[in-house]
């Protein structure tokens, strides 16, 4: 795996432990029975992907058998609303990823508060997003497209898997910062979208870097640059968008444990310093880079201020592209 991508052991375990050592001169804490990981999302989606591989690592943990349920719809406010409403024992758990932070400045009636329903409980990963264009539209730089969507207000469409998705508001963050007009086409999921730009209907798109990389080696798609702080280790080629003359527009995918507000802080702490010593393996990291993930290991109080200001940054994205559900 990439040198940058290896995280040593003692290195993450001291940043692990920071704030928690009282917790970790603690007696283990054990639930037996069953415990039940949701997942407001399909199978075979990154939310899923990843719960099934935290799985076993928390069951080991915890003495109990760890089975992870797919409760989809809405947006993934089934699931998480499922989650909210439950007792805050720690047997029932919540697999989330960056909609959870969408909804509440998108959808009306969201059937719970992200910041007082739920109990952070640990950042395990985010995923690189990329501006992707065909390779037959003739851009090779982040320049260039930008020139040529103000040569033409509203002439180049982009796809997303759906309004108010972070690939949808990854897009329209840059299109505010660069002072441009793209044309967004939402369809219902990614795969229809996907296919669409690869059959030439739409040329450009926001991808997963992990799913554009396969597409740029077969000369369909060019990646012009990564959304995040720093160069994609799976494809070190490409620039951020700050080296592209747009500094400071991050949009990234986040994933995170979350329980209902309310458990128990030593329990929460037993979860989290689990899951932070399996990130510092290097197994756990070669399985995450499979996946197109890093490795983010944070503690359940940075965890809760990220999503507190991911929920103000979003909104304001938001707001300012005029971003509508309907």
């Amino acid at each position: 795996m990439p040198k940058q991508w290896r995280i040593g052991r003692r290195g993450l375990a001291a940043a692990a432990l920071v704030g928690l050592a009282e917790c970790a001169a603690a007696q283990p804490v054990t639930l037996g029975g069953v415990v039940t990981l949701v997942v407001p999302y399909g199978a075979g989606t990154g939310p899923d992907l990843l719960a099934r591989l935290v799985a076993p690592v928390l069951a080991q943990r915890l003495g109990a058998t760890v089975a992870v349920d797919n409760r989809s719809g809405a947006s993934g406010n089934i699931g998480s609303q499922a989650v909210a409403r439950s007792a805050p024992d720690g047997r029932t758990l919540l697999m989330q990823t960056t909609p959870f932070v969408i909804n509440p400045a998108l959808l009306r009636d969201v059937p719970y508060d992200p910041l007082h329903s739920f109990q952070p409980v640990a950042k395990i990963a985010t995923g690189v997003l990329a501006l992707v264009v065909r390779e037959d539209l003739g851009v090779t730089e982040v320049a260039d497209f930008l020139r040529r969507a103000k040569q033409r207000p509203g002439g180049i469409d982009y796809a997303s898997p759906g309004i108010g998705t972070p690939q949808h508001l990854a897009m329209e963050l840059l299109a505010h910062a660069a002072g441009v007009r793209l044309t967004h086409v939402p369809y219902r999921t990614s795969p229809p979208a996907i296919q669409d730009l690869l059959g030439g209907r739409v040329p450009a798109m926001v991808l997963p870097v992990h799913l554009a990389v396969p597409m740029a080696r077969q000369g369909t798609v060019r990646l012009l640059a990564v959304f995040s702080d720093q160069r994609a280790a799976t494809a070190p080629e490409v620039p951020t968008l700050a080296e592209a003359g747009l500094p400071g527009l991050r949009s990234d995918l986040w994933y995170g444990l979350l329980g209902p507000a309310g458990m128990p802080g030593p329990l929460v702490s037993e979860i989290y310093l689990a899951v932070s010593e399996w990130l510092a393996g290097v197994s756990a990291q070669e399985a995450l880079l499979r996946m197109g993930l890093v490795p983010a290991p944070a503690t359940p109080e940075d965890f809760g201020q990220e999503i507190a200001a991911d929920l103000a940054r979003i909104a304001n994205v938001i707001r300012v592209a005029g971003i509508t559900a309907e």
